[in-house]
């Protein structure tokens, strides 16, 4: 595809990064040269200085023959006249970031009335996984699929655990073959498990399950360290930390934030009625204890400072090692560096913005029999889990999964059909309209035949 980015900030430069991987021809537009210059530098991308709202800038950088616009500057109102003037002078698909609080009930309207493909809000989609990890506590990580029918956990396991030097079949068969381990990452290793792995005390799963099936799995796998979450602080007060509340609170769960600013404190304070608003700086420990960190069910570090938050979180696990523990992150690098702390579970908003405009293109990109209807970025970006929609023409139905010749380190974990979710064995074939849920360290998958050998688009 062609596709033109507006805005090559943090999220510009990502996109562009990852999209001209996967073979897409990139275009970036931005007012700064500076801005531009890594882009051009270390990617095989063309750049344009000018204004993502100029007809003329995006005329210059081939809006007429472009397949996509995605506007990502740090300024919404940009970002949406960008997408109007596209959609008019190349009629295009377009997506748009937009970010303010005051256009989140409207966002629904707005990409009605600009007719746009997508509109994303990072902070909200970022609140919302947050959500879901207060929701399970003991997963450090969790990604849904078939509309929230089935989750993927990420777990880790203990000396105690009866886990701990078991074989992935016996695991299955404990758990009814209900539950599949699809992702085991053993001294940083990453490996696609087959039934003769064996698990070890400090490894981590990803399994896949029925959402129902969550608390039947940590009673027989004696993963329930954590008790509900009731109690939740915030270190910070912005956007994301704000949508956080309206969620935990609709959930009747407490919220405390702690935020330096005072008057964010008041913005907070009439935006979040039934939340508790600290008028305090989070990195003054002495404030935290105050305010009850050592008895807080979950901490939340969501200040605007990387090094703020992991040390933040670091503090807490000193002081309440049994909390619920959640780092804001936004420096992929940093990832790396922090993933061996105790900082609990990392969030990074710009890994959500490209993970959801990635599906989008993956699935307007394939001409086939299924689209890509989910698709998640794990461990450091070397596992994708996708989800495809098995449509007409698909090449791959009623052939028993034993007999299909698939890609090494690729395992199908899932199928659903209609009310059914299938933990799949070698008998199994996949069928018209299923949903097949699939876990690979292959990159680039656009459809459901991709995951045979030999196949590639």
């Amino acid at each position: 595809m062609k596709i033109i980015i507006v805005g090559c900030g943090k999220v510009g430069y990502t996109l562009a990064q990852q999209l001209n991987d996967e073979g897409h021809e990139i275009t970036l537009i931005d007012k700064s040269h500076e801005r531009l210059q890594p882009a051009l530098s270390n990617l095989d991308v063309q750049g344009i200085v000018g204004n993502g709202t100029s007809f003329l800038t995006q005329k210059e950088a081939g809006i007429e023959k472009s397949d996509l616009l995605i506007a990502v500057t740090d300024q919404d109102e940009i970002n949406l006249i960008s997408c109007l003037i596209a959609k008019k002078a190349g009629n295009c698909q377009t997506i748009a970031r937009v970010r303010n609080p005051e256009y989140f009930s409207e966002l629904d309207y707005l990409k009605l009335c600009m007719d746009m493909s997508m509109v994303i809000n990072p902070e909200w989609a970022a609140a919302s996984e947050i959500a879901r990890l207060i929701q399970v506590p003991e997963a450090m990580e969790i990604d849904s699929f078939a509309k929230g029918r089935v989750d993927l956990l990420r777990v880790a396991i203990s000396e105690n655990s009866p886990l701990h030097n078991m074989k992935v079949m016996d695991f299955s068969k404990k758990m009814n073959h209900q539950v599949l381990i699809c992702i085991l990452v053993h001294e940083h290793q990453i490996i696609i498990p087959n039934g003769n792995s064996v698990l070890q005390a400090g490894d981590t799963i990803s399994v896949i399950l029925p959402r129902e099936k969550i608390p039947e799995f940590y009673k027989i796998s004696k993963l329930s360290t954590l008790h509900e979450i009731r109690d939740v602080m915030i270190a910070g007060g912005g956007t994301t930390s704000y949508y956080l509340a309206q969620i935990l609170l609709h959930s009747g769960i407490h919220v405390k934030i702690i935020e330096r600013d005072n008057d964010r404190c008041h913005f907070l304070s009439e935006g979040l009625p039934k939340a508790t608003i600290i008028h305090a700086d989070a990195t003054e420990h002495e404030g935290l204890l105050e305010e009850g960190l050592s008895q807080t069910d979950a901490f939340v570090a969501m200040t605007t400072t990387d090094e703020e938050n992991v040390f933040l979180s670091l503090y807490a696990n000193k002081i309440s090692p049994r909390s619920k523990k959640i780092t804001k992150v936004s420096r992929l690098v940093l990832d790396e560096i922090i993933e061996d702390l105790p900082v609990g579970s990392l969030i990074s908003p710009r890994n959500i913005t490209t993970e959801y405009i990635l599906q989008y293109v993956r699935a307007q990109s394939n001409s086939y029999g299924s689209n890509v209807e989910a698709l998640y970025r794990l461990m450091d970006n070397q596992v994708e889990a996708l989800e495809f929609h098995v449509r007409d023409n698909c090449t791959l139905l009623g052939i028993p999964l034993q007999d299909l010749h698939l890609k090494k380190n690729l395992l199908i974990c899932c199928i659903v059909r209609k009310k059914q979710i299938i933990t799949p064995s070698g008998r199994d074939v996949i069928r018209l309209n299923d949903t097949v849920i699939v876990v690979t360290t292959n990159r680039g998958l656009q459809d459901i035949s991709d995951i045979l050998q030999g196949s590639a688009h």
